[in-house]
């Protein structure tokens, strides 16, 4: 058992604690005499437009983040404190929109949204005969507003929980003393979940400053450089590992600061109500404004889900995605060019399964072993293990994939460009969720009946195959399907680590949208969701509808 404890350690040195430490060394190395230097950081952030990408990165999530809380806020508290109509549709909309890889619902926008061809602006330009484009993706607004569209779900689930948590009686109460529903919804439901819109505003600015695919394709040609942007352009040859590194030191220290306050947030619950008798929870009356919370709920539908998927699919099948729907338009060229021409369309379709799978099976078994150790308190170091194996969460993708870059592609290891090196990379930025759903898993089986298999001459393996694993079969299957679902959308660390023949369905994604091939982008982007979905709908049906949103 000794033995299997050693390579546990050893794997998350290996996965998280070495790459961390050889990207910080690399931003004090000197890249021609490989000395202690500060020239790196000189040149990281010596110039405006290298300062100017750091402050965009900061105004965008921002932005992003404000845009989310106002489009998920009145969502959440629709659905757990109202009697609206259509909560099953909501909760489809906040799967939706977070299954929906960003970079994909960015080709969306664009199709939607260019301020010459887009759809929206073209039917705005006939029904009203404005010159002006109503909307302009190609914007700050445009990049924040579609950035906030695949984050909402994750500040609806914040503030649906929290509210939740808050018995009906205290609005009954407002109500009694004079208070409007919505002045009592003002007055008591928010202030008491205040600390979990500030933990969700803060997990989606987070999410938006460590993007990489949607500013590429978006920010790019509008030419708004961030800091993900930037760090890709370091990438460009020659490549300057060091600059990259010691530019991302900023960013790792936001992120690692905002998780802090996002945790001390989340642990006020002195702004929850929690008593020892359960409250009770009644669904509160709109009368006919249910109707109007409802219609919000289905705008929101349709510009996160159903509009950038309608033009995606509509473009997948034309000849040219601007010529609208029409027979003449129509054609199956698209997927026949992928599935018979393109020379890495189906490499790269196996390549994204099999990393991730391998990748998901990596990180679920030591984030399994990880678990019994530190819930069983088998080691005095058991906590440390608990961080390690957490700390990707505070870690951008792009940050973990140079930390990889910087330690296992020079020699002796040779990494760049294998699948090992993208597996290993996919296996590290997923292990906290892994981690977090077989820890909650583990503290549901009670030790007394490992105890007993011990008692009767079980061994601590034997154990854990034999008794605890196949009692949270059901939790760590459900944890695998989600490490595989996000492993396979993955762009941020994979564009930084891939080589000629290990391309994945991501990172072939943004090669076409750079190429502007837009009908063979959508297509491809088809055959991605076609997979996405059918895990979503295998994960539904083994873990409940609402597994890829659910927080423990």
């Amino acid at each position: 058992m000794l033995v299997v404890w050693v390579l546990v350690v050893a794997a998350l040195l290996f996965l998280v604690a070495l790459p961390l430490g050889k990207l910080f060394l690399v931003s004090f190395e000197s890249r021609e005499t490989g000395g202690f230097t500060l020239a790196n950081y000189t040149t990281a952030y010596g110039r405006a437009r290298y300062i100017n990408a750091f402050t965009n990165s900061l105004l965008l999530g921002t932005l992003s983040a404000l845009i989310a809380v106002v489009i998920a806020v009145p969502m959440a508290w629709a659905v757990s404190r109202t009697d609206m109509p259509g909560k099953r549709m909501t909760w489809a909309v906040a799967i939706g929109a977070f299954v929906l890889p960003p970079y994909l619902g960015a080709v969306g926008w664009i199709l939607l949204g260019a301020p010459n061809a887009g759809f929206v602006n073209r039917f705005w330009r006939w029904a009203t005969g404005a010159e002006a484009a109503l909307i302009d993706v190609y914007s700050f607004g445009g990049l924040s507003f579609v950035i906030a569209l695949h984050a909402f779900p994750l500040v609806f689930v914040f503030v649906k929980n929290a509210l939740d948590l808050v018995p009906t009686e205290m609005e009954d109460a407002a109500g009694i003393l004079g208070a409007s529903r919505w002045r009592a919804m003002r007055s008591v439901s928010l202030p008491l979940v205040w600390p979990a819109i500030m933990a969700g505003f803060i997990i989606v600015f987070l999410e938006a400053i460590a993007l990489f695919g949607t500013p590429a394709i978006i920010g790019i040609p509008a030419r708004i450089n961030v800091v993900t942007t930037q760090l890709w352009q370091f990438f460009e040859h020659p490549v300057r590992v060091e600059v990259a590194a010691a530019y991302a030191m900023p960013l790792l220290l936001v992120t690692a600061g905002l998780i802090v306050v996002q945790k001390l947030l989340l642990g006020r619950r002195s702004f929850v109500s929690h008593t020892g008798k359960g409250g009770e929870r009644r669904p509160l009356a709109l009368g006919p404004w249910r109707w109007v919370m409802f219609g919000w709920c289905v705008i929101v539908g349709l510009v996160s889900v159903v509009l950038p998927l309608f033009v995606l699919l509509q473009a997948s099948f034309s000849r040219a995605w601007g010529r609208g729907i029409s027979a003449g338009n129509l054609t199956l060229a698209n997927y026949r060019a992928l599935i018979f021409e393109h020379e890495m369309a189906l490499t790269s379709i196996w390549n994204t399964i099999w990393f991730s799978a391998v990748a998901a099976t990596v990180a679920v078994l030591l984030a399994l072993l990880v678990a019994f150790i530190v819930t069983r308190r088998l080691a005095p170091f058991g906590e440390a293990l608990g961080f390690l194996a957490m700390a990707p969460f505070v870690i951008p993708g792009i940050v973990i994939a140079i930390g990889f870059y910087a330690a296992y592609a020079a020699p002796p290891l040779l990494l760049y460009g294998t699948a090992t090196i993208l597996i290993l990379a996919f296996a590290a930025r997923f292990l906290p969720i892994a981690y977090a759903n077989a820890s909650a898993a583990m503290r549901s089986v009670h030790p007394e009946m490992e105890d007993a298999a011990r008692i009767l001459g079980g061994g601590r393996l034997h154990t854990i195959r034999t008794i605890t694993a196949p009692l949270i079969r059901r939790s760590l299957l459900g944890g695998w399907l989600i490490v595989f679902i996000v492993a396979t959308r993955e762009l941020s660390a994979a564009i930084f680590l891939v080589g000629p023949r290990t391309r994945t369905m991501s990172v072939l994604l943004y090669d076409l949208s750079e190429a502007g091939n837009f009908e063979v982008l959508a297509a491809f982007g088809g055959l991605l969701l076609l997979v996405t979905m059918a895990l979503v709908a295998l994960g539904a049906l083994v873990a409940g509808r609402d597994f890829m949103l659910r927080r423990s």
